[in-house]
């Protein structure tokens, strides 16, 4: 068809015509659409993922054209390294302590919710796939190299869902250790299925043994390779300690180094940055563990690129009706196996009741493996099922890449575990000094006898001071209720030692005049900014008419944000 976008970006959309301005171009257009459909998305309470697809459709081969086949290919490193910061992340939660008490978990519930919807829709599809075409061998090929294509989950929009929720307890620990080995169970099952397919209908042929020792050599190989830059990277990291900027550049440059390195020898890159992870966070010193947050700050439009890649690279307009309906069945076939080998393995292991019951909403994503054992299907049985499975799974990938995330989203929040994985940083970015008002009497509260008249006694305000937490007293003008000073204990002691005369004294005779304030709306970075410009550790709150309403003290808001992240850990522990 005649490309709308011809005249805009002519040569752009097409792979050996790309220019360098035409291509910087396009990233921009990709980054740009794919951020503004995320944060359309988010607004509208879906998962911003979701958002970043949609424009990938719209704007791929499904929609606008925009993006063409040549341009997605030419783009397709981008992928690749999105993919290898993902496993990099997921590697980063893989920590001993969680192996040793998930560690059983994991390997029952990887099993059942693998094999389970391989076994569904395995059978589901020869069923039906039969009693349309009365082939009983095409039937039976297309149902097993299927069934074990669906059983692969996608890590990427899966973490991703997580990340942008803060998502913390026992269901995030599993659904991360399930997406780490995942791919390694799908590719043991495909080799089986297409072993037992080639000698019904043909294709290429390698021995079964054969093609179980190169699984073996992927999967061991690409687990040594990222291991090895791991440790490489721990030490090179140890003399960078004090260079954020520097660190992360060395790790950055060991994360694509490793990723180079896996494609030249065709190993999988995912498990190679997931193993630099894992070593790092084992075996590096706690200081070194810092490089995660540092990388994980860099990926938000690697992550947009991906994801709308993803989405252009959807056709959803060569789907005939009967493989519409295979589709279908496909979809619910493995959503039900999911749920039900999930909810089994992880109740004969006595899972935390939130794994039970909200594990299989976060299992639905498939994307890059399935992709890749479609198009090697594609390759094995060309001539026969090939292409249609070539088909399905791009249908397939298309509705569950849309749904996936939003019941990922769903399963964490009815598990409780949205908006735990922050630190105290977190916190303050998202307290005023109003919710420490509110939620903290002690700190303040606009009731409070920390606020004094100019007219009111030393005497009576010392004995205040003796009944109340406070440290510093605002003083307000009797007249007229706005701010007059401030006046701290210390202060107050010091003008005490004069003697008898000092108790007679008023609150205007010894009261500083504030060198900053600051209001309910007031959030606590800027609060802090305050105390640290002014070197002060207290700041009169005051309204729109500069009538104090309390005093925020720089230790009790310490304090304040301390029991906000024992009460969020405890939250966390009482998941399980």
């Amino acid at each position: 068809m005649n490309n709308p976008f011809a005249t805009l970006l002519p040569g752009a959309l097409h792979f050996s015509a790309i220019h360098t301005s035409q291509f910087v171009l396009l990233l921009g257009i990709i980054i740009f659409a794919g951020a503004f459909g995320g944060w359309l998305f988010q607004k509208l309470k879906i998962p911003q993922v979701v958002g970043y697809i949609v424009i990938g459709i719209i704007i791929g081969s499904s929609g606008m054209h925009i993006l063409e086949p040549q341009v997605i290919s030419a783009l397709d490193p981008v992928s690749t390294v999105a993919l290898s910061f993902i496993g990099f992340l997921v590697g980063a939660e893989l920590k001993f302590s969680t192996i040793k008490k998930y560690g059983k978990q994991f390997v029952s519930i990887l099993l059942f919710e693998a094999i389970t919807p391989a076994i569904i829709v395995g059978s589901l599809i020869s069923i039906v796939v039969y009693i349309v075409t009365k082939n009983f061998v095409h039937a039976v090929s297309l149902g097993l190299v299927l069934g074990a294509i669906c059983s692969a989950t996608a890590p990427a929009a899966t973490t991703d869902v997580l990340v942008e929720y803060r998502t913390k307890g026992p269901l995030t620990t599993t659904v991360y250790g399930i997406v780490a080995m995942d791919d390694a169970v799908a590719l043991i099952l495909y080799t089986i299925a297409s072993t037992i397919v080639r000698p019904l209908i043909g294709g290429n042929s390698l021995p079964f043994g054969i093609q179980l020792l190169n699984i073996a050599r992927d999967i061991f190989g690409s687990i040594a390779i990222g291991a090895a830059f791991g440790f490489v990277l721990i030490l090179i990291l140890r003399g960078v300690l004090n260079s954020d900027s520097r660190a992360l550049s060395f790790s950055l440059g060991c994360l694509f180094l490793c990723t180079g390195i896996t494609q030249i020898f065709n190993f999988d890159n995912i498990l190679a940055a997931m193993s630099i992870g894992f070593v790092i966070v084992n075996f590096a010193p706690a200081k070194v563990n810092n490089i995660f947050a540092l990388v994980a700050k860099y990926t938000p439009p690697i992550y947009v690129l991906f994801f709308v890649l993803v989405g252009a690279k959807l056709n959803i307009w060569i789907i005939t009706p009967f493989l519409g309906i295979i589709a279908i069945i496909y979809v619910l076939g493995r959503t039900f196996g999911k749920a039900i080998g999930a909810t089994f393995g992880a109740w004969i292991t006595k899972a935390p009741k939130s794994v039970q019951k909200y594990l299989p909403f976060c299992l639905l994503s498939q994307a890059g493996v399935a992709i890749g054992l479609s198009i090697a299907a594609g390759n094995d049985f060309a001539n026969s099922i090939g292409p249609e499975i070539l088909l399905i799974i791009t249908a397939t990938t298309f509705i569950v890449q849309l749904v996936g995330p939003i019941f990922v989203k769903i399963g964490v929040t009815k598990a409780g575990e949205c908006g735990l994985n922050i630190t105290i940083d977190d916190i303050k970015k998202n307290s005023r000094v109003t919710d420490i008002v509110i939620q903290n009497q002690k700190i303040c509260n606009y009731d409070s006898p920390a606020i004094v008249s100019e007219n009111d006694t030393l005497f009576s305000i010392l004995n205040s001071f003796s009944r109340n937490p406070n440290l510093n007293y605002v003083v307000k003008n009797p007249t007229d209720g706005t701010l007059a000073g401030i006046i701290s204990l210390n202060h107050l002691k010091e003008v005490m030692q004069i003697g008898d005369f000092a108790e007679s004294m008023l609150a205007m005779d010894v009261m500083d005049k504030p060198i900053a304030v600051c209001k309910p709306s007031t959030t606590l970075p800027e609060a802090y900014e305050l105390f640290d410009k002014y070197d002060v550790d207290a700041l009169p709150i005051v309204d729109s008419e500069n009538e104090p309403v309390g005093i925020l003290e720089k230790n009790a808001v310490d304090h304040f944000l301390h029991i906000q992240l024992i009460n969020l850990h405890r939250k966390v522990d009482e998941l399980g």
